[in-house]
């Protein structure tokens, strides 16, 4: 068993409140990311957790003991920079073992020169060498056991620093933004390799990340960070559609939501002016979030309507196109709604095999635009998310 457990943790820098409170439970075998802007406190947070900062409030335990006290060494974590760290004179063998000659060895049968001659050396090096190759294998990495760093790819170097770490055997793994490094083909191929690490493994890990992505694809739940506090904590899912607050739907999702000004009537949204079929439960000025694959365009040759709308459902609304983005299987449309003509709007559309970059679609800039109100998102003037249902169902609060 490894469970994680973080109950208030505080750290200031001076006269800088970095975290404010946070307190969080990690599952044995669960794989939870941290995730925010730059400045947010997540890589505070990893390094606490790792020993390496202490906090000035707050309880750290993990399996079940308190390690508050406890060197980086005495808590059985293991840790993955953004930097590699790897020892550029040792082949990929020598560098996946020193961290277990460390571990294994006394100080003098440590050095280079000693251990040629050391009996301990002679008597623990099979165990050692059988421990790397079975994590060479498998990260994929045992054909390279004799290089050097400088002899292999940025991914291969970022696998061997995962074997570093897991060749001892933690009770935690713990990774501060190790992807950062990498190009974006890369990415995706060593984002595979660390799933699949978690699930071969069924270690407990705690992941640093600026990117959305990272965490979406790889996580249990993903914890969402703003200026110290957590925000939101849940499935990546939950975090996509069902965001507590403005600012979690903002930062989940790829294009950004659009949000638009409404208002609520007697409990009713209203949205440029058209009453859409969903109640609030309250009235006044509102906030309206539109994820862009919830917006259809109408009418569009080459782009393909979605089956399952009920266009006697749907709000229309004028659209006018300024830029097209081409990604392939899909289009992102940017422009604005002609009642919000200063709010940018960004629609994702499916494309068909019949879209042509010189065709009817593309050149036009004046489109209607279709708005399901089963996939809007609304919030309060501050930004909270509200309970939203069908205008013929009554709401609570609202006469």
């Amino acid at each position: 068993m490894a469970e994680l457990s973080l109950t208030d943790i505080r750290k200031s820098f001076g006269d800088t409140e970095v975290l404010k409170g946070i307190s969080l439970t990690v599952a044995d075998g669960e794989f939870v990311s941290l995730v925010g802007q730059s400045g947010c406190g997540k890589s505070t947070l990893l390094r606490i957790i790792a020993g390496l900062e202490a906090p000035d409030a707050g309880e750290i335990v993990i399996d079940g003991q308190p390690v508050n006290d406890l060197p980086p060494k005495m808590r059985n974590i293991a840790m993955v920079f953004q930097d590699y760290a790897l020892y550029p004179h040792m082949s990929v063998a020598e560098n996946l073992a020193m961290p277990l000659i460390m571990a294994r060895l006394p100080l003098g049968a440590r050095l280079p020169l000693m251990r040629l001659v050391s009996p301990r050396h002679k008597a623990e090096r099979p165990g050692i060498m059988a421990d790397v190759e079975k994590v060479a294998a498998q990260l994929r990495i045992d054909h390279l056991l004799d290089r050097r760093p400088a002899q292999l790819s940025g991914g291969q170097r970022q696998r061997v620093a995962l074997g570093r770490a897991l060749v001892r055997d933690p009770k935690l793994f713990l990774m501060d933004e190790p992807l950062s490094n990498l190009d974006a083909k890369l990415r995706v191929q060593v984002r595979k390799d660390i799933a699949e690490l978690h699930d071969s493994s069924g270690l407990t890990f705690v992941y640093v990340t600026h990117d959305q992505t990272e965490a979406m694809t790889m996580s249990t739940r993903v914890a969402l960070m703003q200026s110290g506090t957590f925000l939101q904590v849940g499935t990546p899912n939950a975090l996509y559609t069902q965001p507590e607050r403005l600012d979690v739907a903002r930062f989940i999702g790829s294009p950004e939501i659009n949000i638009l000004p409404g208002e609520a009537i007697a409990g009713r949204v209203h949205l440029a002016g058209r009453p859409l079929d969903l109640q609030v439960p309250v009235d006044g000025p509102i906030q309206i979030g539109i994820r862009p694959e919830a917006l259809a365009v109408a009418d569009a040759p080459g782009l393909i309507f979605p089956a399952e709308l009920d266009r006697g459902h749907l709000t229309e609304l004028p659209f006018k196109k300024r830029l097209l983005e081409d990604l392939g299987p899909e289009l992102v449309l940017h422009g604005s709604f002609s009642h919000f003509p200063d709010v940018d709007i960004r629609i994702r559309a499916q494309k068909s095999s019949k879209f042509r970059l010189d065709g009817p679609t593309a050149s036009r800039t004046d489109l209607d635009v279709l708005v399901d109100p089963d996939m809007i998102l609304v919030f309060d003037a501050q930004g909270e998310r509200l309970t939203t249902t069908s205008r013929m169902q009554p709401v609570e609060g609202v006469a």
